[in-house]
């Protein structure tokens, strides 16, 4: 399955974003993706079990709890796939950086420039 089969999912990329922070028992992600989604502790697991086999994410035992993990690596592949892509974005992405960047100059040299208010 290509990753962005797997990204293609809503709940599954939230799942992703949440162990982006880090390592995080099933528990928990099931909690914030119940409450978010309104959809079953199975369906939840489900999910996790897909980012699993996929590799996306990786499980261990700690006690009786489960810790997901992400993986990187199929992050970086779909990453990849987008690279040709870019063209489409990049100079827009750029060209905003120039105008934040022209804007935040303008502020300091206002800021710079106006005399002190006197109490």
């Amino acid at each position: 399955m290509h990753a962005l089969d797997i990204l293609g999912d809503p709940v599954r990329r939230r799942i992703v974003e949440l162990l982006a922070d880090g390592e995080q028992a099933a528990g928990e992600v099931g909690r914030v993706v119940q409450a978010e989604f309104g959809i079953s502790q199975p369906a939840v697991s489900q999910h996790l079990r897909v980012l699993r086999e996929s590799g996306f994410a990786t499980v261990r035992a700690a006690g009786t709890r489960r810790l997901y993990a992400l993986d990187p690596e199929p992050i970086h592949a779909a990453a990849e796939w987008f690279t040709p892509f870019e063209r489409f974005w990049r100079p827009h992405l750029d060209a905003l950086g120039t105008e934040l960047a022209r804007s935040a100059r303008a502020r300091r040299l206002a800021t710079s420039d106006s005399p002190a208010k006197e109490h």
